[in-house]
């Protein structure tokens, strides 16, 4: 896919991939979806699930690292500032050509414009939160978070994955 096709593909994602609500328990269901589908694809992730800064759901399987919990921050922050997927802001970034940094008021350590964290969008009421996974090359990540939220929302999942880069 090339790059606009990937930002035309994740405006997508994060216009119709939303809740008509979320609590304690769906941040379980999800998260307990996202476990199931890593381990199917033989894929360690950290996963973290977040309304603003109150964690919902933190699980790291075997052959993660301690710096995949950096990662998970770094991303979630993206999507918490921005309101916009990780993947979905890092792809329109290299677009532009541009990058996170200090001239735009942000410390790149604190944000990582990388696939795998996506917002919690409620209907009615906007982003309130994040999904966010770190084990795999950031596209995978990104579509793992995806097709999980497409199975708890009970929608197809092949026609919403990206393709391989």
């Amino acid at each position: 896919m090339s790059l606009d096709d990937d930002i035309a593909r994740i405006n997508e994602q994060e216009l119709r991939l939303q809740f008509d609500a979320f609590d304690e328990t769906s941040a379980w269901e999800l998260g307990a979806i996202i476990r199931d589908e890593a381990l199917k694809r033989g894929t360690p992730v950290a996963i973290d699930i977040r309304m603003h800064g109150r964690p919902l759901f933190y699980f790291t399987m075997a052959g993660t690292s301690p710096d995949n919990a950096e990662w998970v921050r770094r991303k979630s922050n993206v999507t918490l500032r921005y309101f916009r997927s990780s993947y979905g802001f890092g792809r329109d970034l290299l677009k532009k050509g541009s990058e996170l940094g200090p001239d735009r008021g942000v410390d790149p350590l604190q944000y990582a414009p990388h696939g795998g964290s996506f917002p919690i969008h409620i209907r009615g009421t906007g982003v309130v939160g994040a999904v966010t996974v770190s084990g795999p090359p950031q596209r995978d990540d990104h579509n793992l978070v995806v097709a999980a939220i497409c199975r708890y929302l009970m929608l197809g999942v092949e026609e919403w994955a990206l393709g391989r880069e």
